[in-house]
């Protein structure tokens, strides 16, 4: 069986100069390495107390759902602005390669006080992203009990951002 690395397809030069893309399309279009990148991530919550699992808009989505799917635990979605209809709390953050920020929404209803969550998203470059989702989460009352990664871009120091909490990455890279 191949290593989850072998399922990532390198990108050199994208979005900008300098830069390697670590695509996981490639990952999503195999089906051993999409069960092996679930199965994975979900190894990494085996021991870990929580109540609910939330991902981030988009690819938080594509891997937070199945894995809260076959551990029997409810998912929460964490949107763009404007993308939810009922009433929600805002956080912005920075974008990872330029100097705009961004924000995402959380419904107001959809973490309970004193649930514990995990976090869900397919990468951490900065850290700001998920800084900004664990924030909402605890505004609401929540405990983030684990931050779970697909990749890890280690150049980038996003891990540093969220030294309080509990973080794993299954791939990590050196660079950025």
């Amino acid at each position: 069986m191949k290593k989850l690395e072998e399922y990532i397809r390198s990108i050199p030069d994208f979005p900008e100069k300098g830069i390697i893309f670590r695509d996981i399309t490639t990952i999503l279009q195999d089906a051993e390495g999409l069960k092996l990148a679930i199965d994975s991530m979900i190894e990494t919550l085996k021991d870990v107390d929580f109540d609910v699992i939330v991902g981030t808009e988009s690819r938080g989505f594509i891997f937070g759902v199945p894995i809260a799917y076959a551990m029997g635990k409810p998912f929460v979605l964490i949107r763009k602005k404007g993308k939810l209809p009922c009433e929600t709390i805002e956080q912005t953050y920075d974008l990872e390669y330029g100097t705009a920020s961004a924000s995402i929404e959380l419904h107001k209803d959809s973490i309970k006080k004193g649930q514990k969550v995990v976090i869900v998203d397919d990468l951490i470059a900065t850290g700001g992203t998920v800084k900004a989702c664990a924030s909402l989460v605890e505004e609401l009352g929540g405990e983030v009990a684990k931050i779970v990664f697909l990749m890890e871009l280690a150049g980038l120091k996003g891990r540093e951002q969220l030294s309080q909490y509990d973080v794993s990455s299954l791939i990590i890279y050196e660079g950025k």
